[in-house]
């Protein structure tokens, strides 16, 4: 069976910019390239992404980079079902995060996988209470 590891925007920030923990998120990606897994990221998650890009550097740099993430096998999610829908609603409401991080955490817990991640400020009280697996990148 074919791992899924989903991918958080500080995950993805840190790979593109050569960040602390980069490392883990290529190791992961060999592992796509091999057929092992597959990593995805939601499109609100990759809109995290574009807006730092944006902030930083500009438009082009930002659009360019999108073009960049878009031809590397990574899965964008466009939709939302009534299931991941509830389940960004749930986590948002219970545990008061960011829209962008209860759609990555949504994403990991209804496909079973694992989620790619930094961000212990906000997800560490998450991961001693839901069934939701995290892999720290640093």
């Amino acid at each position: 069976m074919i791992r899924v590891y989903v991918l958080d925007a500080c995950a993805l920030i840190a790979a593109l910019s050569d960040e602390a923990g980069a490392d883990i998120v290529v190791d992961v990606y060999k592992k796509v390239l091999s057929g092992e897994a597959e990593l995805v990221m939601h499109a609100v998650n990759l809109l995290e992404v574009y807006y730092d890009a944006y902030r930083h550097h500009g438009q082009d740099s930002a659009d360019k980079m999108i073009a960049d993430v878009r031809a590397l096998s990574i899965r964008i999610i466009t939709d939302t079902d009534d299931i991941l829908f509830a389940m960004a609603g749930y986590l948002k409401a219970t545990y008061k995060v960011s829209l962008a991080d209860s759609f990555a955490l949504a994403q990991t817990k209804v496909t079973g996988g694992v989620l790619l991640t930094s961000d212990h400020h906000g997800f560490d009280i998450i991961e001693e209470k839901e069934p939701i697996q995290f892999l720290w990148i640093r």
